[in-house]
């Protein structure tokens, strides 16, 4: 592959280009570029620049608070947060996901379905949707949402109302359409109400036909850039997601498959409970996100991919109709096992938005929801691990507490941090395929920024623990001289300069 690029032999002598930050994604990033006096890359790589510390945060507080209080890692996809947190915690009070009440879990699947639909729109419409609709190094005026709204008024316009049906149906499970509350340990804290039941389905069959045409646009505008589309920022990778016990596609809950490249299966259906017996992180000295790999495959080669390529990657069906045949489709464009192109990302991405309305519809005319049997009740457990298929992949929330109830340990696993090897080896890709030797412009510069987005990274919830980060500190003198430089490795080592 590319890692090659990772760490330029003799840096000192090189040429220094950075992007900062990368621009419409979540959260705070850069990219830096060595070049050499030829302008042929040495060395590019993705930095994570903010510390946020969230799993040393939540240390100390009371189990029950957890689901709101881990919502606040993200203004996008909280609900992501907030019900992997409650799988967690449902786990501490003695309740295993199959002993929830059904209604409980039908109402968090809806909520979750309403999640996932609000967050692909965003990312569509409003953060890739120009640099697919205007090219890659278009004028930096058009790269907006604004734009698309002045040039292609039916796509935005859908995009918004898209977006806004998920936080609508968001807003009427859990009050607010950020950081509201609603999954509480072993349920839900209260049913949809007829009236609200009847506003949501009120639209539901236009967000069908919506997301079902938004699903054709982003085929055409990925069929029509053959092979450029399936080549740009691709990279081959292990996949790793939930699936159902059939194979079907699985958001909310269900067992960890990973396939490799060419499709075959590393792990399948295995119990998440057990997720450090598969999967360990890794430490870099130059980010504050980690590097996880699956223990079989190793540390150079275990390095997987999460989210929507992942996933429709992973199945073997979607159980709604609309979305299968979408996928189909899909697989079939691969030309093999599985479906490398970091772009078809995008259009995995739709196929997901198609399935969640189409569930939610299912959802909404199911009675259960509006049931007031909502909570269940068991054992006392010092342990709790909750997974699920955030929007950008599969998101780990593992906590221990002690006899008082109180938070000992916590660690999170985010999707992005999943995706931060893929995303670093699309970066390396596309500066030695398509920026080497070329005077660099900020147009052609946006390439980088359009692999990276095509994850959807989500750069705030990448935390990173406390204890294990590396920290260099330098002591400059009035003339910008340095003095003295310490270095806190990895591993808890302070070395000098």
């Amino acid at each position: 592959m590319y890692e090659h690029l990772e760490t330029a032999a003799s840096p000192e002598n090189l040429k220094r280009v950075v992007v900062d930050p990368v621009s419409r994604v979540e959260g705070h990033g850069k990219v830096t570029l060595l070049l050499d006096e030829n302008n042929k890359v040495q060395q590019a790589r993705l930095h994570i620049v903010e510390f946020r510390g969230f799993e040393r945060f939540i240390q100390g507080r009371p189990y029950w608070e957890l689901p709101v209080l881990v919502q606040r890692l993200c203004g996008i996809c909280p609900v992501s947060h907030h019900l992997a947190a409650a799988k967690a915690i449902d786990q501490l009070v003695g309740i295993d996901p199959e002993n929830l009440p059904p209604a409980a879990t039908k109402l968090r699947r809806l909520l979750h379905f309403g999640q996932v639909m609000q967050s692909h729109a965003l990312h569509f419409f409003h953060l890739s949707s120009p640099d697919l609709l205007f090219g890659f190094e278009s004028e930096i005026g058009k790269r907006n949402i604004i734009a698309v709204l002045a040039e292609h008024p039916e796509i935005g316009v859908q995009g918004v109302k898209l977006r806004k049906y998920g936080q609508e149906v968001i807003r009427m499970i859990s009050g607010k359409r950020v950081h509201g509350t609603g999954a509480i340990a072993g349920g839900m804290n209260k049913p949809l109400s007829r009236e609200e039941r009847d506003y949501l389905l009120t639209d539901i069959d236009q967000m069908i036909e919506w997301a079902a045409a938004t699903v054709q646009l982003v085929k055409r505008v990925h069929c029509s850039n053959l092979p450029y589309y399936d080549d740009f920022a691709t990279i081959r990778s292990n996949y790793l997601g939930l699936t159902r016990p059939d194979g079907a596609l699985e958001l909310y809950h269900g067992g960890l498959r990973a396939k490799r490249d060419n499709g075959k299966t590393i792990l399948d259906h295995v119990d998440y409970c057990r997720y450090n017996d598969y999967i360990h992180e890794e430490v870099r000295s130059w980010t504050y996100m980690k590097f996880p790999y699956l223990l079989s495959e190793g540390k150079e080669n275990g390095w997987y991919r999460v989210g929507p390529l992942a996933r429709v990657n992973n199945c073997d069906y979607i159980d709604t109709p609309l979305a299968e045949a979408a996928r189909i489709e899909f697989k079939q464009h691969g030309g093999e096992a599985m479906v490398h192109s970091t772009l078809a990302t995008h259009w995995a991405r739709m196929i997901e938005t198609l399935h969640c309305a189409e569930s939610i519809k299912v959802l909404l005319n199911d009675p259960e929801i509006m049931s007031n049997d909502l909570v269940a009740q068991g054992e006392k457990r010092f342990e709790g691990i909750g997974v699920i298929e955030a929007p950008r992949g599969t998101l780990f929330h593992h906590y221990q507490v002690d006899e008082n109830d109180i938070v000992t340990r916590a660690n999170l696993i985010v999707s992005t941090t999943s995706n931060n090897m893929g995303m670093n080896e699309s970066v390396r890709q596309v500066a030695a395929e398509y920026l080497n030797g070329r005077e660099l412009t900020e147009p052609l510069l946006n390439n980088l920024e359009v692999a990276i987005r095509a994850y959807d990274p989500c750069l705030s919830c990448a935390t990173h623990a406390v204890g294990k980060m590396p920290l260099q500190l330098e002591l400059i003198d009035a003339d910008g001289q340095l003095i003295d430089k310490l270095v806190k490795h990895s591993d808890g080592v302070i070395s000098p300069l």
